[in-house]
């Protein structure tokens, strides 16, 4: 939950909501049940989560990928995304969704996976 709430704090100011900022115990239990995760750690320290859904056919949601603010532009979101893509080298098709308006997340993906925007709601 500390990595989720220091990821998403600043969308949870900027759109006055985050579905992922501010979960109870409750729906991270429910989280966990439905998108296994991929924590990397820092020494003991928990500091970025990828979490998916396997969708069959080789294909994958990524519901989350979180990296807390303080340990951002470190690597670790693109290390847990690598990890990811070895992990599951079935993988064809990988879609995920991230606000418009975030150009860093949209040239991470674009640019460093190659992923391509295929709509915008």
């Amino acid at each position: 939950m500390d990595i989720y709430n220091s990821a998403f704090h600043d969308d949870y100011v900027r759109y006055g909501q985050c579905p992922a900022y501010g979960r109870t115990k409750e729906n991270m239990e429910q989280s966990v049940r439905d998108f296994p995760k991929v924590i990397s750690y820092d020494h003991d320290k928990a500091v970025g989560v990828l979490s998916y859904k396997p969708e069959g056919a080789g294909k994958y949601y990524i519901g989350c990928l979180a990296v807390k603010k303080e340990e951002q532009g470190r690597g670790i979101g693109t290390a847990l995304m690598k990890y990811f893509m070895a992990d599951h080298p079935d993988w064809k098709e990988i879609t995920l969704v991230t606000p418009k308006d975030k150009e860093d997340n949209i040239r991470f993906y674009t640019g460093r996976f190659g992923f391509d925007i295929v709509g915008e709601s």
